[in-house]
Order: C-alpha cells, then sequence, then structure tokens
C-alpha cells in the first residue's frame, strides 16, 4: 500500500506535463548550485589566510621519558590581522602553546608543539589549528626506544687501566 502511494506520489511531482513542478525544480537546482560555488569560494578564501611552513614533523628516534618540541611557522597571508582561535592536539601526551594575539598582516607567528615520550613504540599525533572559519591539521610523528631500565656495565679494563695510570 505504502509502496503504490509513494509511486503515485512521484509520478505526480515529477510528471513533466505539471507545469507547477517544474518552475520549483528549476529553483532548487539554482540554489543548490549556488551554494555549492558560494561554499567553494569561502573555503579557498579561507585557506588563502593562513599559510604553515610544514604541517607534519618526523622527530625520527627518541628516547623515552625526554620530552622533544618542534616550533610550527605559521603566515598570515591576508590583508587583515587573523588570531587563531583553539590549537587542539589529538591526546594530553602532545602540548601545543600558542600566542593568543592576532597575526598581523603578512606576519607570522609560532605555534610550540611538545611531546612527551612516555610510552614505547612508533607514534604519530595530530594537532588541529582553528581560525575564522576554517582549520588545518598538523601531524608529528616518530618512534619512542626504550631507555635501559639500568646503568651500563662497569668496563673492567678501562678501569684497570684507570687505576694503573693513577699515581
Amino acid at each position: 500500500m505504502f509502496q503504490l502511494a509513494f509511486k503515485a506520489g512521484f509520478r505526480y511531482f515529477y510528471n513533466q506535463s505539471n507545469p507547477v513542478m517544474k518552475p520549483i525544480l528549476f529553483s532548487l537546482l539554482a540554489l543548490l548550485l549556488f551554494t555549492g560555488a558560494r561554499a567553494q569560494q569561502n573555503d579557498a578564501a579561507a585557506a588563502e589566510t593562513l599559510s604553515f611552513k610544514e604541517t607534519e614533523f618526523n622527530f625520527g628516534k627518541i628516547a623515552q621519558s625526554k620530552p622533544v618540541y618542534h616550533l610550527f611557522t605559521v603566515y598570515n597571508k591576508s590583508g587583515k590581522p587573523v588570531q587563531i582561535a583553539n590549537v587542539q592536539a589529538s591526546c594530553g601526551c602532545t602540548t601545543p602553546e600558542w600566542s593568543r594575539d592576532a597575526i598581523a598582516p603578512g606576519g607570522k607567528t609560532d605555534i610550540k608543539v611538545g611531546y612527551n615520550a612516555a610510552a614505547e613504540g612508533p607514534f604519530e599525533k595530530t594537532i588541529t589549528v582553528s581560525y575564522g572559519d576554517a582549520s588545518q591539521v598538523l601531524r608529528i610523528k616518530g618512534e619512542v626506544w626504550k631507555t635501559p631500565s639500568t646503568p651500563a656495565p662497569g668496563n673492567a679494563p678501562v678501569q684497570f687501566l684507570n687505576s694503573r695510570l693513577q699515581p
């Protein structure tokens, strides 16, 4: 029963001989195209506002429990001041620091990203920078190697030589 009603309604609204539906469908189609074109213009303008020197950094191999830092440089390519609204890390082991002041036109600022290498193994973390109506995702990655739990063993031959050289 529902299918018959749906088919009948579908035929009524999409019947080409229906003079009322043609202008409505044409108007809706024009509105969708205009909205899509406008959204693409806004995205392009937002993308041209801030420029990042790099969006990914590889720390390589780092020692466990030794915090490491990297500076991501941000340039304001627009003709007006832009303020970074928020910088959000994907987890608590990653800490971003940034200036809350607006970036002057043609100016630059740095976002300092720290990583506390507590867990052993490879890692990849994201940092989302929000500004205006846009955002940019930054990535840090690397590999944490486990530090030895005991100090290096003594070297007997070196100790022997040291004792012989001392008067």
